[in-house]
C-alpha cells in the first residue's frame, strides 16, 4: 500500500485523506499522538467533508532530518500538504499543539484558512507549571529504567480513566525511539504567546475545551474573547485526548460548527457553553 506524503524542504509529511467533494478539514495531533487520534472525526464527518489528518514533525510516519524547528514551521508543514493536494483554502483544525499550528497558520497565511477548529489548547505560551511537568516527564522518558513509569503517566495525564485507549497508547510510546521527540519538545517548551495577535484572526473559529485538559478555563476563554469570531464549547471530565474519548459531543460540536460557519456573515463572538456530561462514549475505532 502506497503512503502518501507530502515533501517538504527538509521533511516529508505523512498525511490521510479521506477523499470526496465536500469541504476540506485539514487536522493536526496533540504532542506524542499522531494522525489516528481523529479516526472517530474521519468516520463521523465524510463524506460530508473532506478529512485530511496528519503527522508532525517528530510524530508518526513524517520524517525530517532533525533540525530544531517551531509551531510556524509546523504551519508551512501544513499549508504543504494542503498544496499537495491541490486545495486552496481548507479548515484547519488541532488539538492542544495541533491548535498552536493552526493559529499560526491562520496568521501566515489568512487567505488558506476558511475556519478554525481548536481543541483543548490555547494562546498562551507554556506556564511555568506547565515546563516543570514537561521535563518532569522527560527526565524520565529518556531513563530506560523509568521510562515505563513515564507512559503510564502520560497516559493517564492525555487520556484519563479509558484503559482500551491508555493500553494502546502505553505500547505505541514504549515501541518508539525515546530521542525521536527531541526537536519536539524544543518546540513545545520554547512556544511563544500568540495572544496578543488574536484580532488579526477574523475567520470563523470553534474553540472546544476539555474541562480536565490542564488548561485553566479562563486561558480558553482568553482564546475565544481574542479571536474575531468565535464559539465555545466546553467538555466536562475531558482530557486532550478529547477526539478519543469523547467522540459523540466532539463530532457534533464540529458538524454544526462547519455547517453553520464555512461561509460566515457576521463577525461576533457567542459565548454559549454546551457542556457536556455523563459517561465518556468510547468509540473504538483503532
Amino acid at each position: 500500500m502506497l503512503v502518501p506524503f507530502a515533501r517538504a524542504i527538509d521533511a516529508d509529511i505523512h498525511y490521510e485523506d479521506s477523499g470526496g467533494d465536500g469541504p476540506p478539514v485539514l487536522l493536526a495531533h496533540e504532542f506524542l499522538m499522531d494522525r489516528t487520534m481523529f479516526a472517530s472525526q474521519v468516520a463521523a464527518l465524510t463524506p460530508e467533508f473532506r478529512v485530511v489528518s496528519w503527522d508532525a514533525r517528530g510524530h508518526g510516519r513524517t520524517t525530517d532530518q532533525g533540525l530544531p524547528f517551531t509551531y510556524w514551521t509546523a504551519a508551512r508543514d501544513a499549508l504543504t500538504v494542503l498544496d499537495h493536494l491541490g486545495v486552496e483554502r481548507a479548515v484547519f483544525g488541532g488539538t492542544a499543539q495541533g491548535g498552536f499550528t493552526a493559529l499560526r497558520t491562520a496568521l501566515i497565511a489568512p487567505e488558506r484558512v476558511s475556519a478554525l477548529i481548536l481543541i483543548g489548547t490555547e494562546a498562551h505560551g507554556p506556564t511555568e507549571a506547565q515546563s516543570t511537568a514537561t521535563q518532569e516527564f522527560l527526565d524520565q522518558w529518556y531513563d530506560d529504567e523509568s521510562r515505563a513509569d513515564a507512559a503510564k503517566q502520560l497516559a493517564h495525564w492525555l487520556i484519563g480513566d479509558d484503559e482500551w485507549y491508555r493500553a494502546i497508547w502505553t505500547r505505541r510510546w514504549l515501541g518508539r525511539e525515546p530521542a525521536a521527540i527531541e526537536m519536539a519538545v524544543g518546540c513545545l517548551l520554547n512556544r511563544e504567546s500568540v495572544l496578543e495577535r488574536l484580532p488579526e484572526i477574523t475567520c470563523p473559529a470553534l474553540v472546544i475545551h476539555a474541562g480536565d485538559s490542564g488548561i485553566p478555563a479562563e486561558r480558553a476563554e482568553r482564546l475565544v474573547h481574542g479571536l474575531v469570531a468565535a464559539t465555545y464549547t466546553e467538555i466536562a471530565g475531558a482530557r486532550l485526548a478529547v477526539t478519543m474519548t469523547h467522540p459523540e459531543p466532539v463530532n457534533r460540536a464540529i458538524r454544526q460548527f462547519l455547517r453553520e460557519h464555512l461561509t460566515p456573515k457576521r463577525r461576533r463572538v457567542n459565548m454559549i457553553r454546551h457542556t457536556h456530561r455523563g459517561p465518556n462514549p468510547a468509540a473504538r475505532s483503532h
